[in-house]
């Protein structure tokens, strides 16, 4: 709006739908996490989609480097193809090895197949959106469909679309101690006590906010107002 000088009343705000497209069975989570592998008393993070600088993977692996030194519990799950940064992959995998992370983070480098989508979402405990630019995130809205809780850096409009303590946190960007900061609050907050029973809560939520059909009717009224101007 001040970037632009649009008027404040010609604005329309069209919220990002959910994706609700993947195969979504019924496999339970502590399914999901035996097949990944993961303990039961592990606290897992998730990192997913194409690797690319912009990510901010490299922020995450920081934060994640002194929690896992203090609690042998945390796993990371690594979890996308690595997107024309050949120099950026390497200097992470080593800096991966220098933290003594290696068995700590659970590494599938690929491209990920829809069917095995829900493997991760369901297997892990929290989706990290460590971001350092960007504007909008699919792989939010995403996480909300298999009701996962989301952490994410405070860039483009991320923060608005979570709700704190209920279906995540938002920390700042570039700035892994408050990165950390905020996977610890996560982790002994009563979201993480309850996920069980919250993930359907944020399914439910998602479902409602981020619904196609009212993404189409607000569109649909766009359009109708711009027909009679």
């Amino acid at each position: 709006q001040s970037e632009f000088g649009v008027p404040e009343g010609k604005i329309t705000v069209i919220p990002f739908g959910i994706n609700s497209t993947l195969p979504c069975t019924e496999l339970t989570s502590p399914a999901a996490r035996q097949r990944l592998g993961l303990r039961p008393d592990y606290k897992v993070l998730l990192f997913f989609g194409r690797i690319t600088p912009y990510k901010g993977l490299d922020c995450l692996v920081e934060a994640f480097a002194p929690l896992a030194r203090r609690d042998p519990t945390y796993r990371l799950v690594i979890a996308g193809s690595v997107k024309d940064c050949p120099d950026y992959w390497s200097k992470l995998n080593r800096t991966i090895a220098a933290h003594g992370l290696t068995d700590n983070i659970v590494q599938r480098i690929e491209f990920i197949p829809d069917q095995m989508v829900e493997v991760f979402f369901k297997g892990t405990d929290v989706l990290i959106l460590p971001y350092t630019d960007v504007y909008q995130s699919g792989v939010l809205f995403l996480g909300y469909n298999f009701g996962l809780p989301v952490i994410a850096c405070d860039v483009g409009s991320l923060k608005d679309e979570i709700v704190a303590g209920r279906t995540g946190f938002v920390c700042q960007p570039k700035n892994a101690p408050d990165l950390a900061r905020a996977i610890e609050t996560y982790f002994s907050s009563e979201l993480f006590r309850g996920l069980a029973g919250y993930r359907a809560d944020i399914r439910n939520y998602a479902a409602k906010r981020y619904s196609w059909d009212r993404i189409g009717e607000t569109t649909r009224k766009v359009y109708s107002q711009l027909l009679e101007t």
